[in-house]
């Protein structure tokens, strides 16, 4: 077998896996809280109109986290290299088509070498179209880490689930591990740079080509240099597109947290607009941790779990239907819509991989 089609298999069984459990578990929650009730009740709140309005809204708010995102990496690749134009729309062009492989893969790595190589054939180097997807990254992970004590404190007396408490405790361990080993690569690029071609050299004597070693280590010094170069500009003389970037992070994160409210009141629930907010911030946490494709299944009982609480005994009828308008905005949405757009861009849903920017610069 080809390297070509194990790549192909290997994604084809990613967005089997993906989808698979997160139908899977979605059906599991449904059979444990689906209920005569539960009919009875859809049947009457499918007739007004603020399901539609509700549900709309949530729709809404989805595309929005999209369009801000766009616009967040347009400021940070501008900061980068301000002869590089990139409009809203070709930044938010990249961020749909990212969200096919971010959503069949652990932690949604997979999106980032997408936008990566976007980024890079809009006219970025790979190193700065690296260090804006890093910058993003970055930005990400100090946003989750301030406001998960707040999710924490809301919900300090209410979790009494050891699965939702120990993946809480290893996410924000890894989050702050990320942060403080991020920190040391760019305070010595030097030695980052050394341990990386060490690596890379060792690798590269499994490799049957002899000259792709030493392209790789070429590649690899070159890129570091461009990288750290750019992290440096954000953190000097870029600082005010940085801070920008955070402010649009702060709103992109927030629209989103958005999505789970309006479901509710589609639902005719209250939306618990705080609490919402608080148990979005302790979701991210779990969801973000390299587990399954996707986060699928780890996902939806997080919700289940987190969302069971602020539902009460009262309306757990409810949950899994809430589970499922919920995944289908903010996953199966979000796959089916990059699916189409990395269609239009490659030519195909399965073939793409960082060996297209190596061809495209070879």
């Amino acid at each position: 077998m080809t390297d070509e089609k194990k790549k192909l298999n290997k994604t084809k069984i990613s967005i089997f896996l993906s989808i698979a459990l997160s139908i899977s578990i979605i059906v599991l929650i449904l059979y444990f809280t689906i209920d005569a009730q539960t009919i009875q009740y859809l049947s009457q709140v499918s007739l007004h109109g603020e399901f539609f309005l509700f549900f709309g809204a949530a729709i809404f708010f989805n595309v929005l986290y999209w369009f801000i995102w766009g616009a967040r990496l347009r400021v940070l690749s501008k900061a980068i290299d301000p002869n590089v134009h990139v409009s809203l729309w070709e930044a938010t062009k990249i961020v749909i088509a990212n969200q096919f492989l971010a959503g069949i893969t652990p932690s949604a790595a997979g999106g980032e070498p997408v936008r990566i190589y976007l980024l890079n054939k809009v006219g970025l180097s790979t190193g700065c179209a690296t260090a804006a997807v890093f910058g993003e990254r970055l930005i990400d992970a100090v946003f989750i880490l301030m406001i998960v004590p707040f999710g924490l404190f809301i919900f300090k007396d209410r979790i009494d689930i050891k699965l939702i408490s120990y993946g809480l405790i290893i996410g924000i361990i890894v989050f702050i591990s990320g942060i403080i080993l991020f920190a040391l690569a760019l305070k010595y690029p030097q030695k980052s740079k050394a341990l990386l071609l060490r690596i890379s050299t060792r690798l590269s004597r499994f490799s049957k080509k002899e000259d792709r070693g030493k392209k790789v280590v070429d590649r690899i010094s070159r890129e570091i240099d461009n990288f750290h170069t750019s992290m440096v500009l954000f953190l000097t003389t870029g600082k005010k597109s940085f801070v920008g970037a955070g402010g649009l992070t702060i709103l992109m994160w927030s629209t989103g947290f958005m999505i789970p409210s309006m479901i509710l009141l589609a639902l005719g629930l209250p939306p618990f607009f705080l609490d919402s907010y608080a148990a979005q911030a302790l979701l991210l946490i779990i969801v973000m941790l390299p587990t399954t494709p996707g986060s699928s299944g780890v996902t939806e009982l997080g919700m289940a779990a987190l969302y069971g609480v602020l539902l009460g005994a009262s309306h757990q009828y409810l949950l899994g239907v809430f589970v499922l308008l919920f995944r289908f905005i903010s996953f199966h949405m979000n796959v089916i819509c990059g699916a189409i757009f990395q269609y239009k861009i490659f030519k195909s849903i399965t073939s793409f991989s960082l060996e297209t920017i190596e061809k495209k610069e070879g």
